[in-house]
């Protein structure tokens, strides 16, 4: 991380009003309360001066007042106290030490090592074997891999984890469909689509015949029993489903650290099952295993079915204690809908009442659903639009717009696969995670306002300017006059900054958010100061503005999920 972005200075101004205000607040507190005013003629930073007020015995406007005069520090050039406000105004030097300090570090910049020595587990995507991935699975997948990456930013060590959902009776339902209707060749033709047929299919018949569901049950118990021939078949679809999900993993730059599904941890739920047991957890209710919750206000964790058979908390405490054991983890992050939260504060509680001692570590980071058209999501409907339609389509739409407008452009295919499907991502992950959505394809693949395409042109653009100016573009020394050139620069500084609230919220949106104000920053900057032909240093200085953007662009759409291209 570099020592004079905006977090330190924040850092440097709190210590020097804890100092003037007689340790009223921690510099902790007072860095909390520095803000951003909404506009640059109120400063670069602001303090609201009302938390000093009652342990100074004296009005927020005379603290102001006092600080103002008082506070003295090389990095600020001016303070005005307003309305009981402190309003600091960075001093031009500190931007220009600022700027070439980003050049200097590059893609380092914002970086740091206070994740080192830390393992952070990532949880995230796990479709179900057998099933499309369609846009439901959308931000499991992008919200989990970017997590990922802003944790390794800072230091963290981390483990990518694809847990299948590998295992059940839907396999019961998808060998008896593929031995009523199905064949081999049919399969290897039309891989998880034709699948996908035989489930639907399975499930339309079964509501005429609820006895297929009988016959399903037993061909998984088959399964659960070892059968040869059900374990072969099971295997085999578990080996097309991964050929069909890893092209879509290729088309978004993700790879995981594993794969190990849900039937990995059929032999190793006993253990925490006897465990339960000897701590005098378990309780029957009408025929069923539970751990009794009533005292937490929440319902019943379920452990066993009448009939003996787990189910899913069952599994996901044993795989939780395999990746302790693993991994011995930091933290264990699980990116899923928010439907699910019930379910995981119920068995990370059962993990706390087990006696583990890391059950704080685990964290579950929830989203909101995502339907279309008002509608829920469902594979036995077939009521979906598969990831791999909607990038093909964006990628459609891209190749079309770069053949309008850049038909000599090299590598045309190659950038309208990183431009669509970075539209796609971007889109999904410019709102807080938590917002429900309602899938809109044309908002998805717009190439206006604030979209992907937008941000990955800038980066573009920056590119563009530095191939232009050749040996100009060297790093150098930066002065910065104009008020477009400050306001760049006092956008470029936040970057650390963010990305430690990002990871703070588990929120990637923060940085979706961040690049928009990069880009805006940057073309306001475009068409206010001439950069190729500029005067001496004016010339120097502003190409050394446009080194330090596609630095900073570059690494935050990296964290995003999204490449940069560098030609559109």
């Amino acid at each position: 991380m570099t020592v004079c972005d905006m977090t330190e200075l924040k850092e440097k101004i709190a210590e020097n009003v804890a100092a003037l205000t007689e340790g009223v607040l921690s510099a902790g507190e007072i860095a909390a309360l520095l803000e951003y005013p909404p506009d640059a003629a109120m400063g670069d930073l602001a303090l609201p001066c009302f938390r000093f007020a009652k342990g100074m015995r004296k009005a927020p406007a005379q603290i102001a007042a006092m600080l103002a005069e008082r506070l003295s520090l090389e990095e600020i050039g001016r303070a005005q106290a307003v309305n009981g406000y402190l309003n600091l105004f960075v001093a031009p030097a500190f931007w220009e030490r600022l700027i070439p300090e980003i050049v200097a570090l590059g893609e380092k910049y914002g970086r740091s090592e206070e994740g080192c020595g830390r393992t952070v587990v990532f949880d995230y995507s796990s479709p179900n074997v057998a099933k499309p991935f369609h846009i439901g699975h959308l931000g499991t997948t992008v919200i989990g891999h970017s997590l990922k990456k802003l944790h390794e930013f800072l230091g963290y060590t981390c483990v990518g984890i694809n847990y299948l959902g590998d295992w059940g009776t839907q396999f019961g339902k998808e060998i008896s469909a593929f031995r009523r209707w199905g064949s081999k060749e049919a399969v290897e033709a039309g891989g998880v689509d034709e699948l996908v047929r035989l489930y639907v299919r399975f499930h339309e018949e079964a509501e005429a015949d609820p006895s297929l569901n009988d016959e399903a049950r037993a061909e998984f118990h088959k399964l659960e029993s070892g059968d040869e021939e059900n374990t072969a078949l099971w295997k085999w679809f578990v080996e097309i489903s991964l050929a069909e999900y890893k092209k879509t993993y290729d088309l978004l730059g993700i790879e995981f650290d594993s794969y190990l599904g849900e039937s990995f941890y059929t032999d190793k739920m006993q253990e925490q099952i006897d465990l339960l047991r000897e701590k005098g957890l378990l309780k029957l209710d009408d025929g069923a295993t539970i751990v009794d919750l009533s005292a937490y206000s929440m319902p019943p964790c379920l452990i066993l079915k009448r009939d003996g058979s787990t189910l899913y908390p069952t599994r996901d405490i044993a795989a939780a204690v395999y990746r302790q054991r693993t991994y011995h983890f930091d933290k264990a992050v699980y990116v899923t809908s928010s439907a699910q939260s019930l379910h995981f504060a119920q068995w990370f509680k059962v993990v706390e009442l087990m006696g583990y001692d890391w059950y704080d570590r685990l964290v579950h980071v929830p989203y909101g659903t995502l339907s279309i058209g008002g509608a829920k999501l469902a594979t036995r409907t077939g009521n979906v639009i598969l990831l791999r339609d909607l990038f093909s389509a964006a990628i459609e739409k891209c190749l079309a717009v770069i053949n309008e407008k850049n038909p000599g452009l090299a590598e045309k295919e190659k950038t309208a696969e990183a431009v669509g499907v970075g539209a796609v991502i971007f889109h999904y992950l410019l709102n807080s995670r938590i917002k429900d959505s309602d899938f809109n394809m044309e908002d998805a693949l717009s190439f206006e306002g604030n979209t992907g395409p937008y941000a990955q042109y800038t980066y573009a653009r920056c590119c563009s300017i530095l191939e232009k100016a050749g040996s100009a573009a060297a790093p150098g020394r930066c002065t910065i006059e104009e008020p477009a050139e400050r306001i760049l620069a006092k956008t470029l500084s936040r970057f650390y900054e963010v990305v430690k609230s990002a990871v703070r919220e588990y929120e990637p949106s923060f940085v979706t958010r961040y690049i928009l104000d990069v880009a805006a920053a940057f073309n306001k900057f475009y068409q206010e100061c001439r950069i190729l032909g500029a005067d001496g240093q004016a010339n120097l200085s502003r190409l050394q503005l446009v080194r330090a953007t596609k630095a900073v662009l570059g690494s935050a759409l990296g964290l995003i999920c999204l490449k940069t291209p560098e030609k559109i």
